[in-house]
């Protein structure tokens, strides 16, 4: 039975921090809900989903319908821990571009524009993932996140834009050793959390 309702952390509106469409206006769902795990996750509390209060698509749609802004963006959590297609398909009928961010880990459900893999040495993505993904978002914690980087790239598409992203925590550590891998690189590029650096909620 499709779902009408799922657990959400938070919703919000504010601009992208990250990756491919950094700067611009998007209405973020998180969803509640993590079998993957990230030692360094910044949103441990979205692991449990019972923690959370379980809410109608409907009044997503409506709240995120509010805004001028017509980039949905759900995430988690692990998002695809859930069927997806109902939400998004109240979210295009709305005149949304649909977003996900997901490490892959989970089957995919819903009609994306865009898909964010992001993989996690934690709990591997699955081969559909990588098949599906506009954009590779690696999360760099320690130098050898480099060389796993290179293995996940092999994996998707030509046409998949690639990111390396410093752990927030790491970055200063690890800035200067993903420049260089960039520079020996170039078909990647560098993500920042510029929403943290700028302090946008």
């Amino acid at each position: 039975m499709s779902p009408s309702a799922y657990p959400v952390m938070e919703s919000f509106y504010t601009l992208q921090g990250e990756g491919a469409f950094t700067g611009q206006a998007a209405y973020f769902i998180r969803l509640a809900g993590c079998d993957v795990g990230c030692t360094w996750c910044d949103v441990k509390e979205s692991w449990d989903a019972g923690m959370h209060p379980v809410r109608p698509i409907g009044a997503l749609v409506e709240e995120a319908s509010v805004h001028p802004g017509r980039i949905a963006v759900v995430t988690g959590g692990e998002p695809l821990l859930h069927d997806l297609g109902p939400l998004t398909a109240a979210l295009r009928g709305a005149g949304f571009r649909t977003h996900i961010e997901t490490s892959g880990s989970s089957p995919l459900s819903g009609d994306w524009h865009w898909i964010c893999l992001s993989p996690k040495k934690f709990k591997p993505a699955l081969p559909a993932a990588f098949a599906a993904a506009h954009e590779l978002k690696v999360i760099v914690f320690n130098k050898h996140d480099l060389g796993w980087a290179e293995e996940q790239a092999a994996r998707v598409g030509d046409d998949c834009l690639l990111y390396l992203q410093p752990e927030w925590s790491k970055r200063e550590a690890m800035m200067p050793s993903i420049v260089e891998h960039v520079k020996r690189h170039p078909r990647w590029r560098i993500s920042l959390q510029t929403h943290k650096y700028l302090d946008i909620p």
